[in-house]
């Protein structure tokens, strides 16, 4: 196939890395709402003690609504310059159909998941895959690529603890992160 194939694997609940490719190529997860949480918190704490009503009030309440959206701004640059760099260097990109909704329920995972913005994410990919004229093929929901072997296709179950950061293959013995097998598996989708 003469194009350069290049596979996103946001791994699901990998909130450590972003995206995955499957050259190995990481995008860190720059947690924008976790860095500015603690100021956040403060601001909200000092708006709840004013009085209804008062300046003071008014105040903090604007210096409330400019951290939440200094954050919504950094998160929709990071993706902007995410998604560009990925359909310019790449004709064909595939990504996993996360079911985001489902995920948050997670109340442990919940705020590091909306704080990735996947869903925002693969929006602007289609858009901009769209716009270029770039293939995105997204993998079904229920096929398994961080279970299965990118060497030999076994499906183990080991990885579906989340704390298993290395997929072991049982049968090959082949030792990989548990990301890039998955992104590994996307590519092989793909072709």
């Amino acid at each position: 196939m003469g194009e350069n194939l290049e596979i996103i694997s946001k791994s699901y609940l990998s909130l450590k890395e972003f995206a995955i490719t499957s050259d190995g190529d990481f995008f860190s997860n720059p947690k924008h709402l976790k860095k500015s949480e603690k100021r956040l918190a403060k601001l909200q704490k000092d708006l709840s003690r004013k009085q209804k009503g008062s300046n003071n009030r008014k105040k903090v309440r604007i210096k409330v609504a400019k951290i939440h959206e200094k954050i919504a701004n950094q998160r929709n640059d990071f993706l902007h310059k995410v998604s560009t760099q990925l359909i310019n260097e790449n004709q064909v990109i595939v990504i996993e159909d996360l079911q985001v909704n489902n995920m948050i329920k997670n109340h442990k995972l919940a705020k590091s998941i909306a704080d990735a913005s996947w869903s925002e994410f693969r929006r602007i990919l289609e858009y901009k895959a769209n716009w270029y004229g770039r293939k995105i093929i997204v993998a079904p929901s229920n096929y398994a690529s961080s279970q299965l072997c990118s060497d030999c296709g076994n499906k183990s179950s080991q990885t579906k603890d989340l704390s298993c950061r290395t997929y072991i293959c049982p049968v090959c013995g082949m030792i990989m992160d548990r990301d890039i097998n998955a992104s590994k598996n996307l590519l092989k989708l793909a072709i």
